[in-house]
């Protein structure tokens, strides 16, 4: 785990907590004067429940948070896209197959707020961002949400590790899984197309009537999201166009700064406060002897 790591990892992009921690996938960083055209985003779809990979199956090991414990799989990129030790490849796959520190934060965050008396997750709808291997939205699953939604840029990674552990997670026999669960995969600046329950094109994405609406997600979760000063404006206003106003809440997970690409939980915290339609809080921080601070913060509507 993070604490476990060596002062090199507060140097490296994107640190995980999968064993292979010695090499990155950097193409994305080349200077070459002549890079070929990124390929075009993948299509905006919701993957079933039913269309699980039946070719690729994780391996499962679990993950422990104080009494609770989670099951992660693990499968490689190399057995899903064919590539090598890469951690992101724009505009074809960015990162899902791995744990990232700041999915763990985010849980374990989500549970000093509930012992505080901050949240409840009890017939909420929660969506989850980047989702990855969806632990964060497992975890709401556990905690009563009425329905949790996965989001993920690529399809292959919702078959291939989100769905799987979500089942794992939720096994028929010992579990019943009473939330809605539903799966979508799609780029930040389209995928509100399919999301349902959003507002509507003609209503204000900011909110800024001050009606009370049903539309859209009571929590929205993500962690480690805003690697990418690129997609930081279009992944704020997905944000503003799915969470529920006045009451919706973001809880997000990041390091304070990534290495190399320049995006991190500050910059998109000062495109936030730019916009000054929420507001956000810093509830807590990790590793903050390190150059490399992962930290949680907390977004609501002004």
């Amino acid at each position: 785990m993070a604490a476990n790591q060596s002062e090199l990892d507060s140097f490296r992009l994107f640190p995980s907590t999968d064993d292979n921690k010695t090499q990155l996938g950097l193409s994305f960083l080349d200077d070459s004067p002549e890079k070929p055209p990124l390929p075009l985003s993948p299509p905006c779809l919701e993957v079933l429940l039913s269309e699980v990979s039946s070719s690729i199956k994780p391996t499962f090991e679990p993950v422990n948070f104080d009494g609770l414990t989670l099951l992660k799989g693990r499968v490689s990129t190399h057995e899903v896209f064919a590539l090598s030790n890469s951690d992101l490849v724009p505009g074809k796959y960015e990162g899902g197959l791995k744990l990232w520190e700041g999915s763990l934060d985010l849980i374990k965050t989500l549970r000093l707020e509930m012992e505080c008396g901050n949240l409840s997750l009890v017939g909420k709808k929660v969506l989850e961002l980047g989702c990855g291997h969806g632990l964060p939205g497992i975890f709401s699953c556990l905690q009563g949400a009425s329905c949790v939604h996965f989001q993920d840029f690529n399809s292959e990674v919702l078959q291939c590790l989100t769905i799987p552990n979500v089942v794992a997670n939720f096994p028929v026999k010992s579990e019943s899984l009473s939330s809605e669960v539903r799966f979508f995969a799609g780029d930040w600046s389209e995928v509100h197309q399919i999301l349902p329950n959003l507002q509507t094109d003609d209503m204000d994405s900011n909110c800024s009537s001050g009606a009370i609406s049903s539309f859209g997600y009571d929590i929205i979760l993500m962690a480690e999201t805003v690697y990418s000063i690129s997609t930081l404006p279009a992944l704020y206003q997905l944000i503003k166009k799915c969470m529920s106003h006045p009451h919706g809440v973001v809880y997000m997970a990041a390091k304070k700064y990534y290495f190399g690409v320049g995006g991190g939980s500050r910059r998109f915290i000062s495109l936030v406060e730019k916009d000054d339609v929420m507001v956000a809080s810093l509830i807590a921080e990790v590793g903050g002897g390190s150059s490399n601070v992962r930290e949680v913060w907390k977004l609501q509507f002004k």
